[in-house]
């Protein structure tokens, strides 16, 4: 990190620095420094901003702010270090709930400027921590139609039968039929509370979605193959291509509209500037970990353990391979390592199109 121009984060609309502390306990923790609020503006005359309410109390002032438990140990940090420096900064007292106990943590003291000080130091650590943890849920468009599925094995079958003396080829890179699907975006929702909200969302976003779809299905159509890299000979994901049959660009805008919808409420980190819509069939995170769902964002193993297939062959025979034709109806917000009776990945929520 250059020192002299720092990574900023911008926390309900105030600016702060981040300088990486290296300790034994984490590979970093980030401390940062408020730089103030817009157009010099007084942290501790103009709280008109802050999303937390500091309440005023018989000794003085106290803020509870909803935190994951999964966050604890970076409020608390190695030996309680970094909770004991927050507390001696802003002349506060901290109270974290036991790990596991999902609450608050409540933050008192003697001034409310300090509790304001020490409520925005929190947020900014709650932040940049939460940015590393694993997703947990995805929001898809589900393409596991019967019809689709069918189509699918098919080509699986049939590249192997054609294909599986071609370096790198075989079935265990194939995704499972009952997967199949769409990414939309990938979402971090690190305890029950935050699923609801999430779920809710979602269901926010259903008349932006019907207004598009004119409250009906879209005729979608899984034809042709492509793959992700720049080289035929050494690929890693090969996924199908979907579209509208009528040619509209309707389902690409129905996924930038949920993006911009859960970046703006702080639910998804936007990673690019337009979705890319691609439902995979082959990849070869899939060779060694069967487990590894492809969701638009990296597996578990490295890039460098990758092994990846020479997909010329596949290409040329089966290009314009047409895995079939279904109605597409439904978003939905799924659960990552978790299945349903169908085998598709569990729903916590969804939305339709009619």
């Amino acid at each position: 990190m250059d020192v002299l121009r720092p990574a900023l984060i911008n926390i309900h609309g105030r600016i702060y620095r981040r300088n990486v502390i290296k300790e034994e306990h984490y590979e970093e923790e980030e401390d940062m420094s408020y730089m103030g609020p817009p157009e010099s503006e007084d942290l501790a005359e103009d709280e008109s901003c802050d999303a937390n309410f500091i309440e005023q109390t018989d000794k003085g002032y106290r803020c509870a702010i909803d935190v994951p438990s999964v966050l604890y140990k970076y409020i608390i940090g190695k030996k309680g270090e970094t909770r004991r420096r927050l507390e001696f900064d802003t002349k506060t007292s901290i109270s974290i709930p036991k790990q596991g106990v999902e609450g608050q943590i409540v933050i008192t003291g003697s001034h409310k400027s300090a509790v304001s000080s020490a409520v925005t130091r929190v947020e900014v650590l709650i932040e940049s921590f939460r940015k590393k943890q694993p997703f947990t849920h995805f929001l898809s468009f589900p393409l596991n139609d019967p019809k689709i599925q069918e189509g699918f094995l098919s080509f699986k079958d049939e590249v192997l039968k054609q294909c599986s003396q071609d370096n790198g080829i075989d079935g265990s890179i194939f995704q499972n039929a009952a997967k199949l699907h769409l990414t939309i975006g990938t979402l971090a929702l690190l305890n029950d509370t935050e699923v609801r909200k999430a779920c809710e969302h979602l269901q926010e976003c259903q008349n932006v979605i019907r207004d598009i779809t004119e409250g009906n299905p879209l005729q979608v159509e899984v034809t042709g193959i492509e793959y992700m890299n720049d080289d035929p000979a050494m690929v890693d994901v090969l996924y199908a291509k979907v579209n509208v049959k009528d040619k509209s660009d309707k389902l690409q805008v129905i996924a930038d509209r949920l993006v911009e919808h859960f970046v703006s409420a702080g639910l998804m980190v936007r990673e690019w500037d337009r979705v890319k819509l691609h439902g995979t069939v082959m990849n070869t995170l899939f060779r060694k970990d069967s487990t590894v769902e492809d969701t638009g964002v990296p597996g578990r193993q490295a890039l460098s353990e990758r092994e990846a297939f020479d997909a010329r062959n596949i290409l040329k025979k089966f290009g314009t391979y047409h895995f079939g034709e279904f109605e597409l109806n439904t978003v939905l917000l799924s659960q990552r390592y978790s299945t349903d009776c169908t085998g598709y990945y569990t729903s916590a929520g969804s939305a339709s199109f009619s």
